[in-house]
């Protein structure tokens, strides 16, 4: 061979060298995972929602996953009825500071289960102020060490990064589970609200009404390997409560059972519940918790049969946000509130009422926002939202995107309590009245807004 054609071949093997490096430079990083688990029971005589702790019958859980792809992004849910205000800041810059991400990166959930723990910094300080016995809701020693153990047990689970290879994304129906707590009569106001343990047989025969009966599974893989599940599904987690005993309910029950069965680690969200309830198939006897268990985990095991797996990879995974400002209720008075703070006869709950309400207000006055954020992960689209959100948004989300997975994770920050419809505010009913709802009717503008601007397909 001549040199000139030596020459030509050398120069052909490099460009195809230098071709292969670059296409493995283009190549994605592989998706990283991580769990953690710490347990989330309160010692005896700790407030639940509503009676002190006298013991635990099941305990509670907060369950994490992380995942580290183009950002690392933590998803967490909790077995207690809220997290609010301050308390939502807490969690997620200990999470945050241990995993090495951003507070706005880690979503803090909960299943809302009554039997169970709140936690509001902001509105303990304000009780505080007015010389109120704050420990009687909130016992922020308590918090204040599982925010510690959270963040040391997530910070311990970044030494055993495992990688994703597969996404697996399916659905399946939950039967005899979720009703719609608000039933209207002819006039279209709200006649029975079907509360998540109804005795009265005439309510529990009307219809279920507007539900999302599907439960969504969201899981990962290393090739075959199942590495963790997620599931979604809206509804009150209620069979039966104030029994001092701390539990996880029913939705916490099929979790656990999923997770023993399967050996998989599995954390279960709430969706938008806050309309929706068990009320028609329960009516409050302590044995239909394990039959709604039961039901809520063979929908679990149809989602994760109906899975179907798609490649993932580092560039597949971006959390995006839209703060938004949230319209406060118009019964919301400052100079009532502080008026009802430094009444002696008031009573203890119309102060702490008063009290969460006047933070809530403080917080809208003073330009506060909250944050509506979506996970991307492939063609799934994970929404989080705050407060005891209506069905109706989930189900809006799910028609803005027919394309794609959509799951919802309501029950984020606690401080806006129920957020309705614009129509429900007319329509009368426990969930859109004054001492449940902090915000007014122009709420859904605000949400529906968001929610397009998450989920548009640019």
């Amino acid at each position: 061979m001549n040199l000139v054609n030596r020459f030509r071949c050398l120069m052909a093997l490099a460009v195809v060298i230098v071709s292969l490096f670059s296409i493995s430079s283009l190549q994605a990083e592989p998706l990283k995972l991580t769990t953690f688990e710490v347990d989330a029971s309160p010692p005896i005589g700790s407030p639940l929602a509503y009676d002190p702790t006298k013991g635990i019958q099941e305990p509670l859980t907060l369950k994490g996953v992380v995942l580290k792809g183009n950002q690392t992004v933590v998803l967490c849910a909790l077995d207690w009825i809220g997290v609010a205000n301050g308390s939502q800041d807490k969690f997620k810059e200990a999470i945050a500071k241990a995993v090495g991400t951003k507070p706005e990166l880690v979503m803090l959930h909960t299943l809302h289960q009554h039997d169970a723990p709140e936690a509001d910094e902001t509105t303990h300080k304000v009780l505080e102020e007015f010389n109120l016995p704050a420990e009687m809701r909130f016992d922020r020693e308590f918090v204040k060490e599982l925010v510690a153990r959270t963040a040391e047990a997530a910070k311990e689970s970044t030494t055993s990064w495992q990688t994703v290879t597969h996404i697996g994304l399916g659905e399946g129906v939950i039967e005899k589970v979720a009703s719609n707590r608000r039933i209207l009569g002819e006039d279209g106001k709200v006649k029975y609200t079907r509360y998540t343990a109804t005795k009265d047989p005439v309510i529990r025969a009307q219809p279920t009404g507007t539900i999302d009966p599907m439960c969504k599974s969201i899981s990962f893989y290393d090739e075959d390997k199942t590495l963790a599940v997620m599931t979604y599904y809206a509804t009150h987690p209620q069979s039966y409560y104030r029994t001092g005993m701390a539990n996880p309910d029913f939705p916490g029950m099929a979790r656990n059972s999923r997770q023993e069965k399967t050996g998989v680690f599995h954390v279960h969200f709430n969706g938008a519940g806050g309309n929706i309830g068990a009320g028609k198939w329960n009516d409050g006897a302590h044995e239909n918790r394990q039959v709604l268990a039961d039901r809520v985990a063979s929908g679990m095991t149809l989602a994760f049969k109906a899975t179907e797996k798609f490649p993932i990879d580092s560039d597949d995974l971006e959390m995006t946000a839209v703060d938004v400002k949230l319209p406060p209720a118009p019964h919301l008075d400052k100079d009532s509130l502080l008026s009802i703070l430094k009444d002696d006869k008031s009573t203890e709950q119309a102060r702490w009422q008063a009290a969460r309400e006047l933070v809530w207000l403080r917080r809208c006055e003073a330009g506060g926002t909250i944050a509506l954020s979506c996970l991307r992960l492939g063609k799934a689209r994970i929404i989080h939202m705050p407060g005891e959100l209506f069905v109706e948004y989930q189900l809006a989300a799910q028609k803005m995107r027919p394309d794609l997975f959509v799951a919802m994770a309501a029950y984020g920050d606690y401080a806006p309590g129920y957020i309705g419809t614009e129509i429900a505010y007319s329509q009368g009913g426990y969930e859109t009245s004054q001492i449940a709802s902090r915000v007014s009717s122009r709420v859904e503008q605000v949400l529906m807004s968001g929610l397009q601007q998450l989920l548009d397909p640019k």
